[in-house]
C-alpha cells in the first residue's frame, strides 16, 4: 500500500471542531468521530470482544449467515465502499460471497490509518483493496468516481454507526449518500434495535472500564495532537439512557472546578464540578422506523435480517424504485 492511497484529515479541522464544541453555549460536546485514532481503534477492538457489548458479534452473525443471500440479490459487477471500515474484519463475509461471482474492488473509508493498513493486509486475498483515509462523504465521492462501466456500488455502513447521529442528521447523511449513488446501487445499513435499558447501559459502561478508557482517550488525543493539558484522572466516564430520545449518551464529567488550555485550538476552557462533555449518542431503532428512514432518504428497504441473540438488524436499501430493482434482480 503506497502513501498515495491516503488523504490525511487536516489537523486544523480537528482543532476547529474541538474549539467549536468546547466553547458553545450550554452543553459542551466533542465529535465522536475523533475517538478513532490508533489508540481508540485498538480500544474499540477490545470493546467488541466484551460479553456486555453484543452488537459487534450480532453484526458478524448476520453478515456471516446472510452474505450469500445478499450477494445473490445484487447484480454484478459490484464495487464495495465501506463507510467507517475500521479493520474491515466483519466485511470479509461480504467480500468472499461477492468475489465468488466476480472480482471485487473494495474501498474502505476510515480516519484511522492503522485500521486501513489492517484492511489492506487482511482482505487483499479476496478483493482489490483501495484504502481511503477520509471522511464518509469525501471518501464515497472519491470511490464512486472510479466506477467502471455497468458496475454497481454496494455501500456498507455497519455496526449501527448511523445511530451516532441525531435523528434529523441521519436522514441528511443518507440523502447525501443517496445523491452519490445511481438507481440500483445498494446500501447495507446496520441498526441496533431497542432492548432492555439495563442491557443497553451495561454495554456502554462495562465493569472492566474499557469503554471508559475509550471515552477518556479522546481527551488524551487532544493532549497529544493539539497541545491540550487535560488531567485525564479529573474526568470520569458516564453512560446514560435517554428514554425520550431512545439513545445511550456517553459523557465525560469533570470531578472539580478546573480550567484546561488547548494550544492549537487557541482556547482556555473552564469546567464546573459536575459539568459534562457529551461525546457520543447511540440511538436505538425499531424495524419499521428504519424502513421509513430509508424511504424518506430516497431508498427502498428490500430486506431486513435480524439477529435474535442480540436484537440487531442489517437492512438492505436500494437506490431507486422497488419494482425496477426487483425486475432487474429476477432477470440477472
Amino acid at each position: 500500500m503506497s502513501a498515495q492511497s491516503y488523504v490525511p484529515l487536516a489537523l486544523s479541522e480537528f482543532a476547529s471542531e474541538v474549539r467549536a464544541g468546547l466553547t458553545k453555549e450550554g452543553q459542551k460536546t466533542l465529535p465522536c468521530r475523533y475517538f478513532y485514532d490508533d489508540v481508540g481503534t485498538a480500544l474499540f477492538q477490545t470493546i467488541s470482544l466484551l460479553p456486555e457489548y453484543g452488537l459487534t458479534r450480532a453484526d458478524e452473525r448476520v453478515l456471516r449467515t446472510h452474505a450469500g443471500e445478499l450477494a445473490a440479490l445484487l447484480r454484478t459487477p459490484v464495487a464495495v465502499v465501506e463507510l467507517g471500515s475500521g479493520t474491515g474484519s466483519k466485511t470479509r463475509w461480504v467480500l468472499e460471497a461477492l468475489s465468488a461471482r466476480a472480482s471485487v474492488v473494495y474501498y474502505p473509508i476510515d480516519v484511522s490509518r492503522t485500521a486501513l493498513q489492517c484492511c489492506y493486509k487482511e482482505l487483499s486475498d479476496v478483493a482489490e483493496v483501495v484504502p481511503m483515509e477520509a471522511s464518509y462523504l469525501e471518501g464515497i465521492t472519491r470511490a464512486v468516481s472510479h466506477r467502471k462501466p455497468r458496475e454497481r456500488i454496494l455501500t456498507l455502513f455497519l455496526g449501527s454507526t448511523i445511530g451516532n447521529f441525531e435523528r434529523s442528521e441521519m436522514m441528511q447523511l443518507l440523502q447525501e449518500v443517496r445523491s452519490r449513488l445511481r438507481p440500483g446501487d445498494a446500501l447495507l445499513l446496520g441498526t441496533d434495535l431497542e432492548k432492555s435499558e439495563s442491557r443497553m447501559t451495561l454495554a456502554y459502561d462495562d465493569p472492566l472500564g474499557v469503554t471508559a478508557a475509550f471515552n477518556l482517550n479522546l481527551l488524551a488525543r487532544i493532549n497529544r495532537e493539539l497541545g491540550g493539558d487535560f488531567v485525564i484522572q479529573e474526568f470520569t466516564h458516564e453512560a446514560l439512557y435517554n428514554r425520550s430520545e431512545r439513545r445511550i449518551e456517553m459523557h465525560l464529567r469533570s470531578r472539580r472546578d478546573q480550567e484546561v488550555f488547548i494550544r492549537d485550538a487557541g482556547i482556555a476552557v473552564r469546567f464546573r464540578r459536575g459539568e459534562t462533555i457529551w461525546t457520543e449518542s447511540s440511538h436505538k431503532f425499531e424495524l419499521s422506523e428504519v424502513r421509513t428512514l430509508a424511504a424518506d432518504s430516497g431508498f427502498d428497504c428490500v430486506r431486513q435480517w435480524v439477529d435474535q441473540e442480540w436484537p440487531f438488524a442489517e437492512n438492505l436499501l436500494i437506490a431507486g424504485a422497488r419494482r425496477e430493482y426487483e425486475r432487474r434482480s429476477s432477470s440477472s
